[in-house]
């Protein structure tokens, strides 16, 4: 009786095929992260140069490839803050003028029509929001000129209220769409219990859906100050005295075309200029990742 011989198949051992594949993986998460890192050194370097030319001499800033100082001079912050007239106590003070209203202007006036786009039934409500949407398309420098004949008629130029008052008109579509988006996502049960226990309209919103619209708030909060405060184009326009001027207006002072410059004291109040932003989007990070997240979940 002859046997027939059986071919023995290859068998491998639990586990042996899942380490090249977890080999595989690691140096691929390796590779992500040193892009990710050089990434981050590039974006970072400059605020690096920055700060380092801060406290460096005017002839040493671009001479030394070095961007870290050799010792923490002072001099450049205590000649910067006192260099112009006024100083920059008065410019810290406008700015912080502007971007409080504006931001009471859009938390105040955006939450009121994001409410009454979101909840309230009126004629031509979709036509309404088609226009609002369709305003975020428009370049503001397209609107430039007529708004400055606008105001410079109303005797408004060389003052605030064409950086605030717009802010209490709604005029910022892109918190009003958000706001919007967010309202969508509370469940319209919460209205019709409201309204069977006797409710109105104010009551709804100021009892219900206002105190559920914290992210969206807070985000609105943010954004507003960020970009009201870092805004150099509308207030060079319409602020035209030197005691109405903001930081970002007032850092222009430092560099001459025509003659010399002071880079330090710029690189000084410029560094200075980022405190207040860079503090206020650290604290509220969490806050703005949950604002812009929560705000699509539903169209």
């Amino acid at each position: 009786m002859t046997q027939m011989a059986v071919p023995i198949q290859n068998q491998t051992l639990p586990g042996a095929s899942e380490a090249p594949t977890h080999l595989v993986r690691g140096k691929r998460r390796w590779v992500i992260h040193l892009v990710l890192l050089l990434g981050s050194i590039v974006m970072v370097y400059p605020l690096i140069w920055m700060v380092g030319g801060s406290f460096k001499e005017d002839r040493s800033i671009f001479s030394e490839l070095n961007p870290f100082p050799s010792s923490l001079d002072l001099r450049n912050y205590v000649s910067g803050w006192n260099a112009t007239t006024p100083t920059f106590t008065q410019f810290y003070l406008n700015s912080t003028i502007i971007a409080l209203f504006a931001v009471i202007g859009n938390v105040v006036a955006c939450t009121l029509t994001a409410y009454a786009f979101a909840r309230l039934d009126f004629r031509l409500k979709r036509l309404w929001f088609a226009l609002m949407l369709g305003s975020i398309m428009l370049p503001a420098h397209a609107l430039l000129i007529p708004q400055y004949v606008v105001y410079f008629n109303l005797g408004w130029v060389n003052t605030y209220l064409p950086l605030i008052v717009p802010k209490f008109l709604a005029t910022d579509a892109f918190f009003i769409f958000l706001m919007v988006q967010f309202i969508r996502t509370i469940p319209r049960t919460l209205d019709e219990a409201a309204m069977i226990d006797g409710c109105g309209k104010i009551r709804i919103f100021t009892k219900i859906l206002l105190p559920l619209m914290g992210p969206a708030l807070v985000t609105t909060v943010i954004f507003t100050f960020i970009w009201t405060y870092n805004d150099f184009f509308s207030q060079l326009i319409y602020l035209t005295s030197p005691y109405a001027e903001t930081v970002p207006v007032a850092l222009r002072r430092f560099v001459d075309a025509t003659g010399t410059s002071s880079y330090g004291q710029l690189l000084a109040m410029s560094a200075l200029s980022l405190v207040p932003t860079f503090v206020v989007f650290l604290v509220a990070q969490k806050r703005i990742v949950d604002g812009i997240a929560t705000t699509g979940l539903k169209g």
